[in-house]
């Protein structure tokens, strides 16, 4: 079989499981099942970008999604009490506008597809391809060599965001209950527990309640 055949029966089956995948993500009742399908959704895609040649972002989509992140959504979703019930009751209601969004969506990655198709000769040739290297080793000569500037300054913006993001999580609430180590450590035993005591009474013999009256 001709190897441009193979990939193209290659491309058509992923393809077909990525979509039904993801029309499972939103169909199923079983918030588990969707979490799974998602999981089966990220992975039909890394084999896309694999027959892409792009095996960085195959990579990254299968450690960073299905291997941390998913796992994070599949186990929280485990954990939680989730009425389901209650989740769908707006799905009806937000159809239509649902519907807009993807058949805008669709129309604005069709017409991206259709551009990058017609200047694909003025694209040129893939530069990992055209440098003899991996996708892989390519992106990292990249970003370690040319861009080392702005792949510094995106590490900076991200951990400015998870700084925020600890800060904002960090805010006092009235509704909330907090515990300060500072009074926890000046707390007196001696106030806080209260001994007594007390005769010891065996089980067969009589309490003075249950003593006979005369």
């Amino acid at each position: 079989m001709n190897p441009q055949t193979l990939q193209l029966i290659c491309f058509y089956a992923f393809g077909f499981v990525t979509v039904a995948a993801a029309l499972s993500v939103i169909s199923l009742k079983n918030t588990v099942h969707a979490v799974l399908a998602l999981v089966l959704t990220f992975f039909s895609a890394a084999c896309l970008w694999l027959l892409l040649e792009a095996e960085f972002l195959a990579l990254a989509l299968i450690v960073v999604y299905v291997g941390a992140v998913m796992v994070l959504f599949l186990f929280v979703v485990m954990m939680l009490d989730i009425d389901q019930e209650k989740m769908r009751e707006g799905f009806v209601k937000f159809l239509p506008v649902g519907l807009i969004v993807a058949v805008v969506m669709l129309a604005e990655m069709l017409g991206l597809v259709g551009v990058r198709a017609m200047n694909a000769h003025v694209l040129g040739q893939n530069p990992a391809v055209a440098a003899g290297m991996s996708n892989t080793e390519w992106l990292g000569h990249a970003l370690y060599t040319t861009f080392l500037l702005p792949f510094e300054i995106a590490a900076l913006i991200l951990t400015v965001g998870v700084v925020a993001a600890v800060a904002l999580t960090l805010r006092e609430r009235r509704d909330a209950r907090y515990e300060t180590p500072s009074q926890q450590v000046r707390v007196d035993p001696r106030n806080r527990v209260r001994i007594v005591k007390m005769a010891a009474v065996r089980p067969d013999e009589p309490t003075a309640s249950q003593e006979p009256q005369s």
